[in-house]
């Protein structure tokens, strides 16, 4: 569609469901008028379906049954049809095995749901930490116009004179739990004040990562991901997300024209920027493998070595949560102390570009939002580690470990199972000093399965005794992005397909050298090829369902686990349904 052109009503994509005049829309209007609605309310008006991923079981999205009004006012005002649509919620803190499982399923029930709906453009509401890729992943591919409106972090948390950070700090008194510095009664009081609004973890884990991702990326209002979920601007976002997306859909502005190269290269700039998860390695490539944008670890790699951290949030910040760094002008000021190294000609769901959309931002309080001549960390958040340990690569986040472990050499210690290392580090008998290198495997995409957040594996309990807080642990696995600490994770390929991680043993030396990008097991090559001989492959996880399919067709760490064949490059979409 040309530049400046506007729709018509009968170009409308729901025109094919509602205009003809055949026995097939007949049923289709019939059946609206079922619902209440005469034909004014839904013919020759964009219908913008809401995709909701509220649950009971969510808490970061408590707020959003009643935020979807505020989308439907902003819809009815510019003259749309909203139709609310329940989608799949993932989240994050009581899905068993991993939220991450399911991640895949929401971007395959999105993608569909548009397809196969009579839908012009959709608002995607979000936030917990699978939903946005997920969501994202799915609209993508559907190809209508599509706005995000992220769920917002929670306020800051509280207890006893001291501000708490959801997840950072649960990690951080656990050990002292452990250690027995904390009674019965406080930790009761951390539980109750660690999380104590609606929203996401208001440090800047997963959730926060991600939004602002898909904020950076254009597909958010400007600012959005900042707001928090408390705040009334997150009301009145709500409903200009739905004023905007009506526009949309007259205009065609299609997510293809904003999810380009250059939006994927401004995402990771401003994702390393801000302290990001780990997390953001496996959903950003995976975003963009969808688009169709060539991005690799290697490109993130690169851009970490060159981006300073100016986000002084936790966990890779020490002072502040998201709430502070809303207040001193969240990401759009973020953004513009970044301006320099963005493509601000990228378009957005605004119709405008990035650096018309940064005009007018401040940052007002600079020891939040950091100059780039006074960052956090001199470096991103993340860094690639390749080696005979993980020859498709590693991830670390540098800025949240211990800077004497950046260069460290020490004997393995080899787990194959969760309840296996759990049960291990809690034997206060256990044999391990603060030299040893701590590893999980089994615990990937396939292994997990689906690669749960066990890599921040826990400090044994005869070292946090001795006042340790932190060592080299290594993993296939996820963290949290909320969790800090010497954790080199994502290890690629992962162990349970063979990948060199399985053939490590305890009391191996392994080395990591961060400078050098190196993660190895100091074995002879001839040791490590007689070992992969006889190595005898696990039993499979799963025998049916979700999980077989699962693992039949999840690729691995460094391509960002998406399935194979809902990949860009597996074959053509199959377009909207023709059969009426």
């Amino acid at each position: 569609m040309a530049a400046n052109t506007r729709k018509s009503p009968k170009d409308l994509r729901s025109a094919r469901w509602f205009g003809p005049d055949d026995l097939r829309s007949f049923g289709h209007r019939s059946r609206m008028m079922q619902l209440g609605y005469a034909e004014e309310d839904f013919r020759d008006r964009p219908v913008i379906g809401i995709l909701n991923t509220w649950s009971e079981l969510n808490s970061c999205h408590g707020h959003f049954r009643e935020r979807a009004q505020d989308v439907k006012r902003g819809v009815l005002q510019a003259g749309g049809f909203p139709v609310e649509l329940p989608s799949l919620s993932v989240d994050e803190s009581f899905t068993k095995p991993t939220s991450m499982l399911y991640r895949n399923m929401l971007a395959m029930e999105t993608e569909e749901m548009i397809r196969s709906h009579p839908l012009d453009g959709v608002v995607l509401m979000g936030g917990c930490d699978k939903t946005t890729p997920g969501l994202v992943m799915g609209a993508l591919t559907a190809g209508v116009p599509m706005i995000y409106l992220p769920a917002g972090p929670m306020l800051r948390g509280h207890y006893a004179g001291r501000i708490l950070g959801s997840g950072s700090d649960a990690w951080k008194y656990w050990d002292e739990r452990r250690a027995g510095n904390i009674s019965d009664d406080e930790w009761l009081g951390i539980q109750g004040g660690i999380a104590r609004s609606v929203g996401t973890c208001m440090t800047m884990g997963t959730a926060s990562t991600m939004t602002a991702i898909t904020d950076a990326m254009g597909l958010t209002l400007p600012g959005a991901s900042s707001i928090p979920a408390a705040d009334a601007g997150h009301q009145r976002m709500s409903a200009e997300c739905g004023r905007r997306i009506v526009d949309m859909v007259w205009t065609d502005l299609t997510p293809d024209r904003i999810v380009t190269a250059g939006a994927v290269r401004n995402a990771a700039i401003i994702a390393m920027a801000t302290g990001c998860s780990t997390n953001a390695v496996v959903h950003l490539i995976a975003m963009a493998r969808r688009a169709g944008v060539d991005f690799t670890l290697d490109d993130l790699d690169e851009l970490g070595r060159t981006t300073p951290l100016i986000a002084n949030v936790r966990p890779s910040g020490k002072d502040y949560l998201m709430e502070d760094f809303f207040y001193a002008g969240g990401l759009r000021a973020l953004m513009k102390q970044m301006e320099a190294r963005l493509d601000t000609s990228c378009l957005t769901v605004t119709g405008k570009t990035m650096g018309e959309n940064l005009e007018g931002a401040v940052v007002y309080n600079d020891d939040v939002i950091r100059p780039l001549s006074n960052p956090v960390y001199h470096e991103g958040s993340l860094a690639l580690l390749r080696g005979n340990l993980c020859p498709d690569g590693a991830v670390i986040k540098p800025a949240a470990c211990d800077p004497k472990f950046h260069v460290h050499e020490g004997p393995a210690l080899v787990f194959d199972s969760y309840p296996e290392m759990k049960k291990a580090i809690d034997d206060e008998n256990l044999e391990v000093t603060p030299d040893h290198v701590l590893v999980l495997r089994n615990a990937g995409p396939q292994g997990g399965p689906g690669m749960p957040e066990w890599g921040m594996l826990p400090i044994p309990k005869a070292l946090i005794k001795q006042g340790h807080r932190d060592m080299l642990r290594i993993s296939d696995a996820r963290m949290s992005g909320t969790s800090y600490g010497a954790c080199v994770l994502h290890v690629a390929p992962e162990a349970y397909i063979g990948g060199p991680l399985a053939l490590l043993r305890t009391g191996d030396i392994v080395r990591m050298d961060l400078p050098a990008r190196r993660l190895d097991m100091l074995v002879d090559e001839a040791e490590i090829a007689r070992r992969r001989e006889a190595r005898v492959p696990p039993e499979p996880r799963f025998a049916r369902g979700w999980g077989w399919m699962f693992s039949q067709h999840v690729t691995q760490a460094d391509k960002g686990c998406d399935f194979d064949y809902l990949e860009r490059g597996f074959g053509p979409a199959a377009g909207e349904p023709d059969i009426f």
